[in-house]
């Protein structure tokens, strides 16, 4: 039946970052479709708050504290998620951090944190649950890639950078396990409506008008977008998709001139 290939029950998914956003719109769908969820975060007061957040949505949630950056911290965590949860057989390497700063006033310290949490800590946690998918030749990957990942934007030369190599390193991970049945993909969210953008999506705000006269579908996308096609890449329905970023943008990427109004015939 088509609804099995979207069944999950049984599953162990990791969702790092995930107390809150687009991360939380991700766990909540994984686990709507039978997925054991498991968040981590580095702040105490978001690991408890999500709890409730969770058991309000129905879904209870194993959560616990650790540094997506530091090897030995991921190691400690990953094993605590197998001694009381199971093997982790989703991994959703969502954490990640966005610093505005123009290139000649950025520090590098803080070019090398940006590029630390958005692209070396996806390999150190992917390098620590892979070999257990590799044994049991069955896993998913998904990797929060960015419409950044293909182009730049002004001050967010780090994030750009991290992204970009995010993308290859989703390819160059398929190269390597595709063979052993672990699908390995990238999700590339557009302008999506959560908390973090909620400041530049009201009023007349200039950035918002960019959005909405710039995207084909005319709107921002809601957290439930992209925790759908988590979903998809989380499933047996996406047992030959490897090594592909799936943009849910509403079609900025494929018409980035567009504007509504203009182009409508």
């Amino acid at each position: 039946m088509i609804t099995e290939l979207f069944d999950l029950s049984g599953k162990v998914a990791l969702i790092t970052g995930g107390t809150h956003g687009i991360g939380m719109a991700i766990a909540k769908t994984l686990g709507a479709a039978g997925a054991k969820i498991v968040v981590n975060d580095i702040s105490d007061e978001k690991l408890a708050s999500c709890k409730i957040e969770y058991k309000e949505a129905g879904l209870d949630v194993y959560t616990l504290k650790f540094d997506v950056t530091s090897e030995e911290e991921v190691d400690t965590g990953i094993t605590e998620i197998e001694k009381n949860v199971g093997p982790v057989d989703i991994l959703v390497n969502n954490a990640g951090i966005i610093k505005r700063i123009p290139i000649l006033e950025m520090a590098v310290s803080d070019y090398k944190q940006v590029i630390d949490i958005d692209l070396v800590a996806p390999l150190i946690i992917a390098k620590r649950v892979a070999p257990g998918m590799i044994k049991r030749r069955s896993g998913k990957i998904i990797n929060m890639c960015s419409m950044m990942s293909v182009y730049g934007r002004n001050s967010v030369s780090a994030y750009a950078s991290a992204k970009g190599g995010l993308k290859l390193l989703t390819a160059n991970m398929t190269c390597e396990w595709a063979k052993y049945n672990v699908q390995i993909n990238g999700i590339g969210p557009g302008y999506i409506a959560t908390a973090q953008t909620a400041p530049i999506r009201e009023g007349n705000h200039p950035f918002n008008d960019l959005v909405m006269t710039r995207t084909p579908a005319g709107r921002w996308g809601e957290p439930e977008d992209v925790g759908n096609a988590a979903l998809f890449l989380a499933s047996k329905a996406s047992d030959f998709v490897n090594g592909h970023v799936l943009y849910v943008d509403g079609g900025i990427l494929a018409n980035f001139g567009y504007v509504k109004g203009e182009n409508d015939l």
